[in-house]
């Protein structure tokens, strides 16, 4: 039996919105695994060597911190910041630095707190 990490699903309230985030974010494709549903959207494919994101819209908001987060690694963190804050995302106000790198904590739009992470070489 092979167990694998195939995709990541976040809850939302607008699964295109987020999708066309995540996808310049990425540079990765929004695709069509679920047709014309608007309950649903997706960045990349199950048949990609990295796992796809998918958007599933739900009524209910999110009312607290979500307990899983998804790390984006950077060449720049102030530039990745810059390119966030540009697709519509922001800044937490939250940094940490280490001896191995930078980690910002960063926001999609609709709130949803991601990293970015810069490794030093």
């Amino acid at each position: 039996m092979v167990n694998l990490l195939t995709g990541v699903t976040i809850d939302c309230a607008d699964p295109a919105r987020l999708a066309a985030f995540w996808s310049a974010l990425l540079r990765r494709p929004v695709t069509d695994e679920h047709g014309d549903d608007p309950r649903w959207a997706t960045v990349g494919s199950r048949l990609d060597t990295a796992p796809r994101l998918t958007f599933q819209r739900v009524d209910e908001p999110n009312r607290t911190k979500v307990r899983i987060h998804l790390d984006v690694q950077v060449d720049d963190v102030a530039a990745g910041r810059d390119e966030v804050e540009s697709l519509g995302g922001s800044w937490s106000g939250e940094r940490h630095d280490y001896d191995e790198g930078v980690v910002m904590v960063m926001k999609d739009p609709e709130g949803h707190e991601f990293c970015l992470v810069q490794h030093y070489e």
